[in-house]
């Protein structure tokens, strides 16, 4: 009899594991709502579908904002995951643990800032000591890079107050301090983009993965308005004299000089939908995607090649 009973409650638990309930919560089923830097935003309009292709139970749901509102999002637990640039911060860090929560940071590419300029500016080139005092509010007119350019005042132009490139400048050019009374913000990557082909005397700041992708018909759209400031970069041993733009070799060898790093974040529960979609972004089909639009992804792929004897 206890013989027939083990047998029944094995074969009751093995039947119940049979029946696992695919519409429950698990890395490849169920809802994750993220949050996402306009900046990648195309990046993210790429990743999406495909891992919803592959995984047809899990439905992500993106909101492109700042990175300011999206850091907001999470503490408030509105969304358990993010697309930023940096990791999440110390007192971020211990504000999660007093949530018993364990934040999980995967750094998924490299990133940089691209200087854009109108079509007819002569002045494609700065050096890196110009770029820097553009950004940093020291050089306020474009005749004190060249005598002979007219284009006027330096207005330099970038997508929101709060996001990842406003905080970029702000740490790397401005010591943390306000913006200077010629820097302007749009409301969007498109608009900074639009506003650099109608204003000879700006310049914009956007991601580079808005304009290095060469098969996407927006990213071809954009860059067909703009050109792209290139740097001499004197600081490098190797090829000084060589114009550094930010594409994806100079951003991989960081002779590019304005690069930075691109973190998937999840704050939700391991084991949910969260943990499965930094898994892709971070494997090989998330990473081909990544490298496909221009940036440096973070495991670089890879091809196998069997030699004959």
């Amino acid at each position: 009899m206890k013989n027939l009973f083990f047998i029944a409650l094995v074969g009751a638990l093995l039947a119940s594991c049979g029946n696992y309930d695919t519409t429950a919560q698990g890395i490849s089923s169920g809802e994750l709502k993220i949050g996402v830097d306009e900046s990648y935003s195309l990046m993210m309009q790429s990743e999406i579908p495909v891992y919803q292709q592959i995984y047809d139970k899990a439905k992500i749901k993106p909101t492109y904002s700042t990175e300011e509102e999206i850091i907001r999002l999470l503490l408030a637990d509105s969304i358990q995951a993010a697309i930023i640039n940096r990791p999440l911060s110390q007192a971020e860090l211990d504000f999660f643990a007093s949530k018993q929560r364990l934040p999980e940071s995967v750094k998924i590419a490299t990133d940089a800032i691209a200087l854009i300029i109108h079509q007819d500016n002569q002045d494609s080139v700065l050096t890196l000591d110009q770029a820097k005092q553009v950004l940093g509010g020291q050089i306020t007119n474009w005749n004190q890079i060249n005598p002979s350019n007219k284009n006027g005042d330096i207005r330099i132009i970038f997508d929101h107050n709060g996001s990842c490139n406003a905080r970029y400048v702000q740490e790397n050019f401005l010591n943390g301090g306000a913006m200077p009374a010629n820097f302007f913000a749009m409301d969007s990557t498109a608009a900074v983009i639009n506003y650099v082909h109608d204003n000879p005397g700006a310049i914009g700041i956007i991601s580079v993965s808005w304009i290095t992708d060469p098969e996407d018909k927006v990213t071809k759209a954009f860059r067909d308005k703009i050109d792209v400031v290139g740097i001499l970069n004197n600081t490098l041993t190797d090829h000084p004299e060589r114009v550094r733009y930010p594409f994806q070799a100079y951003v991989f060898d960081k002779s590019y000089p304005f690069t930075r790093d691109v973190y998937a974040i999840r704050t939700g529960l391991k084991g949910t939908v969260g943990t499965g979609f930094i898994s892709f972004l971070n494997g090989e089909k998330g990473q081909l995607i990544i490298h496909k639009m221009g940036m440096v992804a973070a495991t670089s792929p890879t091809r196998v090649i069997r030699i004959k004897d």
